[in-house]
């Protein structure tokens, strides 16, 4: 028989009940400000609730009555500089931040409502109700609540969604040498997602000060906790990540307060990541104003019993049972709270004269719908002053580099120069600059706090990277090895980077730049080849460059990280190795964005290209005799793209070819030629014509990878196609 041994982890996991001598010992002024807040924040979802069954809350209504307790006990005394950020039910954490910022942690139940928090208040209600003195100007809504100031990060529609960020806002704050905290408050759903464990395990790997707070309400929407996974208490994973983890009864908000203050001190003193579960209850079903029996998944006496144990008359009785309160003060409390939320709906509705005895939203404090696009992106303000170059003029001396050295000696440059710089990706710290050389001689010179080598887990270290660059004291660069990886972290470089700057209102800037590689031609097959630009030029809030030279790599990523926007910078492995050259001394010059290359001028076609498919066209041109006019795009997304360049070549040649070497499916040309041709219609000679790959992702056979891949013979073709269409000789 084997010899057996039973391991252990070493990792407290712990369960917290408070006793009589707990309540005793409690800070009378702290259980005060516990009770102000669950009565705050349970008079506001009760008016959120009200509002939604008048029809006035556009959207779902995920109300947290019940939950308060969770939120209270674990916010009440965090600092205004600490971050906290939740999920699509997340009022109670967002409310329990900012009334805390704004009552400098203390409220006094005898005078409960300042003007101040009266205007807190209804400003959060305008959020919800989509209207312009909302906190995003209504662009959030219920479920992207964001207040900085306050240190409210943003609520995420997205489940789980959250975790990276709040995990990248805590490295920020470590790194800049402070003792605040984040945390992120998710529920039992949440608990099996993948961004969630990624999170964990880079937050234990990197000692980062960030509390996964786990609100076990039982139900994700009606499916129960033990239909999800084998263990329903969810803190036991902190046991595979390493991190110590409390399981309490979020009920009882001093249970949690109690619970969170030995998180904390721990994540203070720098000793990384916590967990805490906290057992509560939604009254209501996941969305709306009934309860979960009526819709079958829950009993009444289920519902009756956590009722019974509502956190408001847990704090009230242990209040009254010390002398501390009495039943007169504990209303008085409950009536004011009602009174604020009372004047803030009023405030914002009005009498409805088209449906007598109804309300109506005050039309006036609707948002203009002129400013429906505003804050996808910065206006690029912040280039002004830089150098602003275009290599193609430069009239200088120059150095011979290959592409893939100008590459690391641009970053280089920019972090020498730049300390708020940082990379991250896997095995960027290794290899001799990661496995193309495109970080070479980085982590020997500036470090691991700043070249950062990741674990394989896309999804956890973008959104981490996102975090980061949300935070504003830090540039992250991330590298993702393949762009094809770009799926496995698609909700955080979509649904949360490409959209934060416009969803909360551009409160935020994003500065981020990812870089990536197209490897076409590599052999590497379908899940690692493709060519990322059309897919990100579809995604608002993104810019794109695709540099085809080593001068205009250094110019368009200096740009690139100089902009408040998340930048994606395409690389190609056909040009790394290649021989280039790149002005003598000088490294810090810009590309900024509208500034395409004339390549080639010409008069009878006008091609739209990029990355390594521009030298192919060059050939092309020559081997056919078409006077073409080559346009090097550069950048590729909507609002960097340079039209006057391509609009002035399009009235001289009237014909266009666009250029890429990638799938026809999710091709940049798509997008591209729909475009050009609704903004050039009465120029062309002919419909836009396109040259790109098979429908096909490319293959590991050789033979069946160029098939499905464009190069100079399929530039060659196109012109043909093109020149046969006006008849050309």
């Amino acid at each position: 028989m084997p010899r057996r041994r039973r391991l252990e982890t070493g990792v407290p996991w712990v369960e917290i009940k408070t006793t009589a001598a707990d309540w005793k010992a409690a800070d009378p002024a702290l259980l005060a400000t516990m009770l102000g807040q669950l009565h705050l924040i349970r008079a506001f979802e009760e008016t959120v609730l009200d509002l939604a069954a008048a029809g006035l809350v556009h959207g779902p209504a995920h109300s947290s009555i019940g939950q308060e307790g969770g939120a209270v006990g674990s916010i009440a005394t965090l600092r205004s500089t600490d971050a906290v950020n939740g999920s699509h039910r997340g009022h109670h954490q967002f409310l329990a931040k900012v009334i805390a910022h704004v009552s400098q942690g203390s409220l006094d139940p005898a005078a409960l409502v300042t003007p101040e928090l009266q205007a807190v208040l209804q400003r959060t209600l305008a959020e919800i109700l989509g209207l312009a003195q909302g906190f995003s100007g209504g662009r959030g809504g219920s479920m992207h609540l964001q207040w900085l100031q306050a240190g409210a990060l943003g609520t995420n529609a997205i489940v789980g969604g959250g975790a990276p960020i709040a995990s990248g806002n805590a490295w920020a704050q470590k790194h800049s040498g402070t003792t605040d905290v984040s945390i992120n408050y998710f529920g039992d759903g949440s608990s099996q997602i993948g961004s969630v464990l990624e999170s964990m395990n880079l937050a234990a790997v990197w000692k980062l000060p960030v509390m996964f707070f786990i609100e076990n309400n039982l139900y994700a929407v009606s499916t129960h906790a033990d239909e999800a996974t084998a263990d329903p208490r969810f803190s036991v994973r902190g046991q595979g990540f390493g991190i110590p983890s409390w399981r309490v009864d979020g009920m009882d908000p001093l249970a949690v307060h109690l619970a969170t203050q030995e998180a904390l001190a721990r994540m203070r003193a720098g000793e990384g990541p916590a967990i805490i579960e906290a057992e509560v209850y939604r009254f209501f079903h996941q969305n709306g104003p009934y309860p979960g029996s009526a819709f079958g998944y829950r009993t009444k006496d289920e519902e009756a019993a956590w009722r019974a144990r509502d956190p408001i008359d847990r704090v009230a009785r242990e209040m009254i049972a010390l002398s501390l309160l009495t039943d007169d003060e504990a209303k008085a409390v409950r009536d004011q709270a009602v009174a604020a939320m009372t004047d803030a709906a009023a405030a914002l509705t009005e009498d409805d004269p088209d449906n007598p005895g109804r309300r109506r939203i005050r039309p006036e404090f609707w948002p203009d719908p002129a400013g429906v696009d505003r804050g996808i992106r910065g206006d690029a303000s912040e280039l002004a002053g830089l150098e602003a170059a275009d290599p193609l003029d430069h009239t200088g001396e120059w150095e011979d580099v290959k592409f893939v050295d100008a590459v690391a000696a641009t970053m280089d440059r920019r972090m020498e120069q730049d300390p708020r710089i940082i990379v991250l990706g896997e095995d960027v710290h290794r290899l001799n600059g990661g496995t193309n050389g495109a970080t070479k001689g980085l982590a020997k010179k500036y470090g691991p706090d700043r070249v950062i080598g990741t674990p394989i887990s896309e999804n956890g270290f973008f959104g981490l990277a996102g975090g980061i660059a949300l935070d504003g004291r830090f540039r992250p660069v991330v590298e993702f090895m393949y762009p094809d990886f770009m799926w496995v972290a698609a909700d955080q470089v979509f649904n949360q980077v490409g959209k934060a700057r416009h969803m909360f209102g551009d409160n935020n800037t994003v500065p981020l730049v990812l870089r990536t590689k197209v490897a076409m031609g590599s052999g590497y097959g379908s899940q690692h080849l493709m060519d990322p630009a059309g897919i990100f030029a579809t995604a608002a809030g993104w810019r794109i460059v695709a540099p085809s030279t080593a001068a205009d790599y250094v110019g368009l990523v200096n740009a690139a990280l100089a902009l408040g926007d998340p930048v994606l910078v395409i690389e190609h492995v056909d040009l790394y190795g290649t021989a280039d050259r790149v002005p003598v001394g000088d490294l810090d010059y810009i590309i900024p964005p509208g500034s395409a290359a004339i390549r080639r001028a010409g008069s009878e076609v006008t091609v739209l290209t990029y990355l390594s498919m521009v030298g192919h066209t060059l050939e092309a041109v020559e081997q056919t005799g078409v006077d073409a006019e080559v346009v090097d795009l550069r950048w590729l997304d909507r609002a960097s793209l340079d039209w006057d360049t391509i609009g002035e070549s399009i009235r001289k040649t009237n014909n266009v070819l666009i250029v890429e070497q990638g799938a026809r499916g999710p091709s940049y040309g798509g997008w591209l030629s729909d475009e050009v041709q609704r903004r050039f219609f009465d120029w062309l000679d002919q419909p836009v014509e396109r040259v790109t790959g098979a429908e096909s992702s490319p293959s590991i056979s050789k033979v069946l990878e160029r098939a499905a891949i464009a190069r100079t013979e399929e530039v060659v073709a196109g012109l043909e196609r093109v020149r046969a269409a006006w008849g050309g000789r």
